[in-house]
């Protein structure tokens, strides 16, 4: 794809949207073709024309990752190398992404669809965030001694898990990248990424910029391609020891099939989500629509704690759902690159025509299409924030994730109503609580079966708050050190305290030793 400029009309300046420059393999340290040689199409959703031609992954190329992978781990520098180095070459690192912020952005505008000032401004500079945090964590991986009795004294080791296997989802292309890589990094193990099909891109350009940050060769290789191949050559990879995957539940589930019938590979999960945020009547109606807006509707409704069901107390329903409505309709659809967008289209066709078969399936249901509901604009996966009200909880668009602008207004009584409504759920990843009672969010925090919960705030994340999933959800945590344990494997070493001595089913005894 050349650069092209993009001007908006109400702007003195305009933006370059890069070129593309890297769109093969990185394997080993090197951009390389594929072994068949084949590529596929990435697709700008934004114009549904052809960004540029990617180099399709196999079972083979996962297979010449793999083993770069694990020549850098067995024998190579990263693993054996002192914390405080690892820390220079990953705060070198976090230097190159921040000095690229507006590049990446840019490239998951064009793949993905994602507003353009929004990776710039949030989601790429929390990425570099995640990387900053866990290179400061490099060097803090302690190792203890252990006293057993009085005749056995042991200390502990932790040791990198080995070559770890990321798969990551394409909502959130570069941010994901750091999410996983950052702490697999920081405990010393080496790793092959596939990003999503529909956003390559930025993957691969991150991992242009790990080499140059100095991250040894083999350390980070990035294979693109699609699940059922590359994706599945590294579930069931026999010399991966860890994996890594966010998306699906449906995926989740084969993911941790093939892990569990190859070398049984420890799993961690971030899957499918219907989070819900509840609303209760003692709240400034004017503040609370805002921050329903903003959790429901971010980043098109392609995140996977967006609150998509939100349940609102009988007393200021009938205010809130006007109020909501009217901001919905307030919200600017378009080209991610125009300031004043605040919605991008959905990432592909695929998910494009998923969506309008949810709200199709929504009016079948005898549900009432309070605002929203068509595509937008004359090209693109452009579709209008869409609400819902009349929901009952057995409708598809209650019980299933959309993953797209569709949100369902609920109205409860009682306290315990909304707690059993809300976990008539088989998710549990997020949910919200707005109320000025500090009664009702802890008695309602701690009965909602989520990993993370947000009080009188939305999609509050930090590098050193662990969250991940309940139920079908998933399981295993991102960020803080929960998050870097999972790459850590923790080796016991035990020695007697006297070495005249030797162990002997609990009874010790003297060694003979030679008369002079």
């Amino acid at each position: 794809m050349a650069a092209e400029n993009y001007t908006n009309g109400n702007s003195k300046s305009s933006f370059k949207i890069p070129e593309i420059k890297f769109t093969k393999l990185f394997i080993n340290g090197e951009f390389v073709d594929s072994v068949s040689g084949k590529t596929f199409e990435t697709i700008d959703p934004r114009s549904e024309e052809v960004i540029a031609n990617i180099a399709e992954g196999d079972k083979e190329d996962v297979d010449l990752a793999v083993k770069a992978a694990r020549e850098a781990f067995d024998h190579g520098p990263w693993p054996r190398m002192p914390g405080s180095e690892k820390k220079k070459i990953m705060m070198k690192f976090v230097d190159l992404v921040e000095q690229n912020i507006e590049e990446l952005a840019a490239l998951d505008a064009i793949d993905a669809g994602k507003v353009f000032s929004h990776g710039k401004i949030r989601e790429i500079p929390f990425g570099a965030s995640i990387l900053r945090n866990y290179a400061g964590a490099a060097d803090m991986l302690y190792s203890k001694t252990v006293k057993l009795n009085d005749q056995l004294q042991g200390y502990t080791l932790n040791k990198p898990i080995g070559v770890v296997g990321h798969i990551i989802p394409w909502n959130f292309p570069c941010g994901m990248f750091f999410f996983k890589v950052s702490p697999a990094m920081a405990a010393g193990c080496t790793m092959v990424v596939k990003p999503a099909e529909q956003s390559p891109l930025s993957a691969l350009y991150c991992a242009h910029l790990a080499k140059l940050a100095g991250v040894p060769d083999g350390v980070i290789n990035v294979v693109t391609g699609y699940g059922p191949t590359a994706g599945a050559a590294i579930s069931s990879h026999m010399d991966i020891d860890c994996l890594s995957f966010t998306g699906s539940t449906e995926v989740g589930r084969l993911v941790m099939q093939a892990a569990a019938t190859s070398n049984l590979k420890s799993v961690s999960l971030e899957l499918g989500a219907k989070s819900p945020l509840i609303i209760f009547d003692d709240v400034d109606v004017d503040d609370t629509v805002k921050l329903a807006l903003m959790g429901g509707f971010a980043n098109k409704g392609e995140f996977c704690v967006c609150s998509s069901r939100i349940f609102v107390q009988e007393g200021i329903y009938d205010e809130f759902v006007t109020k909501f409505a009217l901001y919905a309709k307030g919200i600017t659809v378009g080209d991610p690159f125009d300031p004043s967008s605040i919605q991008g289209p959905q990432v592909d066709k695929a998910q494009y025509e998923k969506v309008l078969s949810y709200i199709e399936h929504g009016k079948r249901q005898g549900a009432t299409l309070l605002t929203g509901g068509k595509p937008c604009g004359e090209k693109g996966y452009y579709i209008e924030p869409t609400i819902f009200t009349d929901v009952t909880d057995d409708m598809l668009i209650a019980t299933d994730e959309i993953f797209g602008p569709v949100i369902s207004v609920i109205k409860f009584k009682t306290i315990e109503e909304a707690i059993a409504r809300v976990n008539l759920t088989r998710y549990g990843l997020a949910a919200g609580i707005a109320t000025k009672d500090l009664n009702i969010a802890n008695t309602v925090s701690r009965s909602i079966h989520a990993g993370i919960i947000w009080m009188n705030c939305y999609l509050a994340f930090d590098a050193d708050c662990p969250y991940g999933g309940y139920k079908m959800s998933g399981f295993g945590r991102q960020f803080g050190m929960e998050g870097l344990y999972k790459y850590i494997q923790v080796k016991s070493i035990v020695t007697p305290v006297q070495n005249l001595h030797v162990w002997n089913g609990g009874q010790s005894r003297p060694r003979r030793t030679l008369r002079r």
